[in-house]
């Protein structure tokens, strides 16, 4: 939880260190853009705070709630509610509503206005800290000895702001236990590279990662225009379906991330170069040519499979 204190005369918002530190990140990228937040406010009616940018366009609340197929059986997480128009289109839709908001005026604004939906409840906090398995895994007294009680699959919606998505997705795989599909609207680069395929010049780290642990589908874009003020950027709906390849590749979760960092490392160098440092040059040259892979070729033209056998092929030699 991030807490703040609200000053009606000045209208501002009182900033712990950590808030003033994230604002700062936030405006010192304001340059490139921003991931807008959903909110009911007309055109130029609303002002933004902390380089928001509202969503205007009628049609979208309704096109991403619909992305999410039929969630009248489910629990779905929302992150940065913002002003709650997608919210109330996911309250009335959803078995559970669990939306996770980090302004605390917003927060409370929120709870006042579902505070009679009795399947909706509002968190006031950071969804990067927030504790995933207080809020999805099992509850006290509500397993048995013996029994293996998987938990519940939620389906996640939110809009993430472009300079912390990479952790927020990095968060959302590490829990991945509790979560089935994701629909996010990210900047449209990063829409992009999640989605992109080896070979091409935007796919690198947060690709394959993301690739590892999901199915990644681009589903529609808005223009700035879809967002008061707009934008410098448009921005980009993707689902993202959890199907871990771990096992299929057969590799391990953790020695397997960090191989693929150090094979991203530096994308000027090539795949030999990143991986030197850490290898016996021998066994390095022995593993490439048992996986197939060229000396010369760089991380980015390598599909997971590849990657996956040359990382096998390097383990065995340090094996053995």
């Amino acid at each position: 939880m991030l807490p703040a204190s609200y000053d009606k005369k000045s209208d501002r918002v009182a900033l712990t260190q950590k808030q003033h530190d994230r604002i700062s990140s936030l405006n010192a990228r304001m340059k490139e853009g921003n991931v807008p937040k959903v909110s009911t406010a007309r055109s130029g009616g609303a002002k933004p705070k902390l380089g928001q940018h509202f969503l205007t366009d009628p049609m979208a609340p309704g096109r991403i709630a619909d992305a999410l197929g039929d969630i009248s059986r489910s629990t779905v997480f929302e992150i940065g509610p913002g002003r709650g128009a997608l919210t109330s289109l996911l309250a009335k839709r959803a078995r559970r509503l669990i939306a996770i908001e980090t302004d605390r005026v917003l927060a409370a604004q929120l709870r006042m206005k579902f505070s009679l939906y009795g399947n909706v409840e509002i968190i006031e906090g950071d969804v990067l800290a927030v504790d995933f398995d207080s809020i999805f895994g099992p509850k006290p007294g509500s397993t048995r000895p013996g029994i293996n009680q998987q938990p519940e699959r939620v389906q996640v919606v939110g809009n993430l702001p472009f300079f912390i998505t990479s952790d927020i997705l990095l968060r959302l795989f590490a829990y991945r236990k509790y979560f089935e599909s994701s629909v996010l609207m990210v900047q449209r680069e990063v829409a992009d590279r999640l989605a992109a395929e080896p070979g091409t010049s935007e796919y690198g780290l947060l690709s394959a990662t993301t690739q590892l642990y999901t199915a990644v589908e681009k589903l529609f874009t808005l223009p700035p225009a879809a967002f008061t003020p707009p934008p410098k950027v448009h921005s980009t709906v993707v689902r993202l379906t959890v199907i871990p390849r771990l096992e299929g590749l057969r590799v391990p979760e953790t020695a397997f991330i960090d191989f693929l960092k150090l094979s991203f490392g530096q994308k000027r160098k090539t795949l030999w170069n990143n991986l030197k440092a850490q290898y016996d040059t021998k066994a390095l040259r022995a593993a490439m040519e048992e996986a197939g892979v060229k000396s010369d070729a760089r991380s980015e033209a390598l599909s997971l499979e590849k990657t996956a056998a040359l990382f096998r092929a390097l383990s065995n030699s340090k094996a053995s």
